[in-house]
């Protein structure tokens, strides 16, 4: 019961927010592709879409942890069929793994195009590299890769806002001049009506992550640790986004036409602040696509057998190998169609979260309702 709860442990609240956005800043999100298209490619209406965003990451992201925690002593829960049933949680049990997939290998295209863009490596260069670090970061177990990348989603949030204040001080003429360049925003965008990129977003963010968030609930000690570590991962995601849109629209001109657009924000400000983001953001796709990896192979393979290590290591050779292909083209070309499948389950967690509050609101047995 959860009056029973022992104490919140603060510290476990942060590592938790720190993981929880850890997924989302991946290739797409660091290198500012994923913002250029999901958000700043419609204008002005990009702050709206940054807020239904909010709301949408607020009432899903903590459902999905919250319930995850209470089932935490449950061998047999399993997310997808909690939330969707059988029959459609059976779908998503091998749709998410393979669309992880299809993650890993714009996450590794994304390694290519930093290092190509920056330091004029040659593109497998970078992939090849992002490779091999995922498939140590497997090798070395869940835990210890959590501890990781809860270091590295905050590092990553406090370079995205120092660029992003930084430039949007020093640019804040461009925003003026967004309605200029909107036939190179037009080239970027992903799907016809503005409203529906924002949800999106949401829907193969957060359907891509269940596995892992699931794992990452199941990690917090108490309720509110998974509730409120999602809630403050959410808050600071949202601040990024917001910052980054911001920045890149003040540069719309010539940001928008980049693989790399938070890159060369980086470098307009100081050429060392870029040698740095680049690192930042080849650490933000390692956390990314290290997630995936496990993600994918934890469906099929038990961690830590030889077997799951021959398995991962054939995931990550096949990712290397596709993520060959030109970075910005996979992100437009995979990430709407992953959202759209997606929308079932992120509507059936809504559906979920509003029916237990009513139920508790009527006096019914609180099952897994948020604070």
């Amino acid at each position: 019961m959860y009056g029973m709860e022992q104490q919140t442990n603060y510290k476990n609240v942060i590592r938790i927010m720190g993981a929880f956005v850890a997924w989302v800043m991946g290739s797409g999100f660091a290198t500012g592709q994923e913002i250029l298209q999901f958000f700043t490619c419609y204008g002005y209406k990009s702050f709206i879409l940054v807020a239904i965003n909010l709301v949408g990451f607020l009432i899903v992201g903590p459902a999905i942890l919250e319930a995850a925690q209470k089932n935490k002593d449950n061998k047999d829960f399993e997310q997808f069929s909690y939330f969707c049933g059988k029959k459609v949680g059976t779908f998503y049990k091998w749709f998410v793994p393979i669309s992880l997939f299809a993650g890993m290998v714009i996450l590794i295209s994304g390694a290519g195009a930093t290092l190509q863009e920056y330091y004029g490596l040659n593109h497998y260069v970078g992939a090849l590299v992002m490779s091999i670090l995922a498939f140590v970061a497997y090798v070395a177990g869940f835990q210890r890769f959590v501890k990781v990348v809860s270091l590295i989603g905050p590092t990553i949030i406090a370079f995205t806002v120092v660029v992003g204040i930084i430039t949007v001080i020093r640019d804040f003429d461009g925003l003026a001049m967004v309605s200029e360049y909107e036939y190179i925003m037009a080239d970027s965008e992903p799907v016809r009506f503005w409203w529906l990129a924002g949800i999106l977003y949401i829907s193969y963010n957060l359907t891509g992550g269940s596995m892992y968030y699931t794992a990452l609930g199941k990690s917090a000690a108490t309720r509110k640790e998974a509730v409120y570590g999602a809630m403050l991962g959410t808050f600071a995601l949202m601040l990024a986004i917001l910052l980054m849109n911001s920045a890149i629209l003040c540069n719309i001109g010539q940001a928008g036409a980049l693989s790399i657009p938070t890159l060369y924000l980086a470098k307009k400000i100081s050429y060392v602040l870029g040698a740095v983001f680049s690192i930042i953001l080849i650490c933000g796709i390692f956390s990314s696509c290290s997630a995936m990896l496990w993600t994918v192979s934890e469906k099929f393979v038990v961690q830590g057998t030889k077997k799951s290590y021959v398995f991962a290591g054939c995931v990550s050779i096949g990712a290397f190998l596709l993520g060959l292909l030109p970075f910005a083209e996979l992100i437009g070309a995979i990430y709407p169609y992953l959202g759209y499948i997606g929308l079932i389950y992120v509507c059936r967690v809504v559906y979920t979260r509003f029916k237990k509050m009513r139920k508790d609101e009527n006096g019914g047995e609180e099952e897994n309702g948020l604070i």
